[in-house]
């Protein structure tokens, strides 16, 4: 019996998933989220991948077909997105940066463009072992018809995924 707790318990270590996020509050007025994710890169390349977002933000998740990404690391800097047509959306605008460690960004991303919503959504690096941690949080308040609870898990997901795409991103640059 123990040798197949043993067994089981390590095929869980072994296929757990790369990132580790959670929704830490929801309420009507807001919410938490965020989470973790080990990168086998050092931080100057996580640095450097995570302030390029239109290398592995998804194209599925842009208000544009065939749009760019871009972020001005200037505070009060644009996170922008360009359609090939001229059409624009600032997503976040930049509020702190700590070259190579700490990234704070301001705004409303996605669909809380349009609500009377608006959050933090802060990067933090961490060298460990030969690679880094990336952990991060979006705490987001404010006001939405029926509340905003019920957007804190699809915004988890949304960003957990575009952090799982920046790992496989980095990590394939070896």
């Amino acid at each position: 019996m123990s040798r197949r707790l043993i067994s089981t318990a390590a095929l869980l270590v072994l296929t757990a998933a790369p990132a580790h996020a959670e929704v830490k509050s929801a309420t009507p007025g807001g919410f938490e989220v965020g989470g973790s994710v080990a990168i086998n890169a050092p931080p100057a390349r996580v640095w450097t991948a995570l302030t390029a977002p239109d290398d592995w933000w998804s194209r599925d998740h842009r208000w544009f077909k065939g749009s760019t990404l871009s972020l001005d690391l200037a505070p009060g800097g644009c996170w922008c997105e360009q359609a090939q047509d001229g059409r624009v959306s600032r997503h976040l605008e930049t509020a702190l940066v700590d070259p190579g460690s700490r990234l704070v960004l301001r705004g409303g991303l996605g669909p809380l463009q349009g609500q009377g919503a608006s959050g933090g959504l802060t990067f933090d690096i961490k060298a460990e072992g030969a690679g880094s941690v990336l952990t991060w949080s979006y705490i987001v308040g404010g006001y939405t018809p029926g509340g905003l609870e019920g957007w804190a898990a699809p915004v988890d997901n949304v960003l957990s995924a575009q952090l799982a795409n920046l790992k496989t991103r980095v990590e394939a640059a070896d």
